[in-house]
């Protein structure tokens, strides 16, 4: 069988961002040596704000036509407290690449494990298994780009702009209910949630309106909806019930941090921003300086991010062996945590980031090819 070959860049980035990067690549490379069928040319560059400081710029030159020519992009984390841009916020290129590239869609999952952390009583716990769908470049986020400097900010008043357009708000409700879809085939529920605040804001009625719509085009697949404060209510009471839900920039910050929490925290906080023509993909913990190097952190965030990625590339190239390493990636993850064999410092355990990596490998090596 012919191999096909995708071009990924890579940018470890700061803090652990270097470590749990390498580590995502070494099971990503046990999943594809299994499986076979295809081959990732992997270019490493630098950014962040450690390569800031040497150098005065987030990105290695000719990193951004890189990324636009790759098949996909993986961010390791990107940030350091104590060294910011002139006036005075924190290095953040992919922030940048983010509205460059019209990344719309962050793909949040937010998945119970066995024998892992979880944080709520009842038994149903046990059950969650939803996404968090966050549009990644308008929303009330619109002002934190250059889009927001010229509104009134003085020392009396301050404003920020939240921006809803159709086409980005069709685009993302789409995105919702396809992944409903590809989810109900693997035997998900097959339901979207709209979480707005549309009582309020004409903003959100905008946003609820345009989600009705595009309904209409996927009558296979259930819809609800729920205002954001009641939402926050719904995933401490029965967060067990949702699939997939849909929302704003700010809201879909906010929830998905809550939503991760349920099930472990950001160690296993896995995050995918897609839009119609790239990808990237990234833990979406942050840098953790503290414990760069040191063995301490924990990968799995950024190997279910390789997961994620490996999925992406056979959608974007119609291959399925991508998507049978991906499955493979996450069967591993729910092995290990099911026979105990993944024991992250982070959850009170004894295994680093080494350790870790070294027994996902391992039960990859042993899993059976079908998938």
């Amino acid at each position: 069988m012919t191999n096909t070959s995708f071009n990924i860049v890579l940018l470890k980035g700061d803090g652990i961002g270097v470590d749990v990067s390498e580590a995502a690549f070494a099971v990503i490379e046990a999943a594809r040596t299994r499986i076979g069928g295809f081959e990732l040319v992997v270019k490493e560059l630098a950014a962040g704000a450690a390569y800031f400081q040497e150098s005065g710029r987030d990105l290695e030159p000719g990193a951004e036509d890189a990324a636009a020519g790759s098949d996909a992009i993986f961010l390791g984390a990107i940030g350091l407290p104590h060294i910011r841009y002139q006036d005075g916020t924190e290095i953040s290129p992919h922030l940048r690449m983010r509205e460059m590239f019209q990344l719309y869609a962050g793909v949040r999952p937010v998945k119970a494990y066995p024998n892992a952390p979880q944080r709520l009583a009842a038994s149903d716990a046990a059950g969650i298994d939803l996404v968090v769908l966050r549009e990644s470049t308008e929303g009330l986020f619109y002002s934190a780009a250059a889009h927001g400097r010229d509104t009134i900010a003085n020392d009396d008043e301050v404003q920020d702009i939240l921006r809803i357009t159709r086409p980005t708000t069709e685009k993302l409700h789409d995105f919702a209910f396809k992944l409903a879809a590809k989810r109900k085939a693997r035997g998900g529920q097959g339901h979207v949630t709209c979480v707005d605040k549309a009582n309020v804001f004409r903003s959100m009625a905008f946003f609820r309106k345009i989600f009705d719509e595009r309904a209409s085009a996927f009558p296979d697949i259930g819809q609800g909806y729920s205002y954001v404060d009641a939402m926050a209510l719904d995933l401490i009471r029965k967060p067990w019930v949702f699939d997939v839900l849909v929302m704003e920039n700010m809201f879909g910050d906010i929830i998905s941090d809550l939503a991760g929490g349920l099930v472990g925290g950001m160690g296993m906080a896995a995050c995918a921003e897609i839009g119609d023509e790239h990808g990237l993909f990234q833990p979406a913990h942050g840098s953790a300086p503290d414990i760069m190097g040191l063995d301490k952190a924990n990968p799995l965030a950024a190997i279910l991010s390789g997961a994620l990625m490996l999925d992406y590339l056979a959608d974007r190239s119609g291959i399925g062996a991508p998507a049978d390493a991906a499955t493979l990636i996450e069967a591993a993850v729910n092995q290990g945590f099911h026979d105990r064999r993944l024991r992250p410092m982070e959850f009170g355990g004894s295994q680093g980031t080494r350790a870790l990596t070294s027994e996902l490998i391992d039960i990859i090596a042993d899993s059976p090819v079908a998938v």
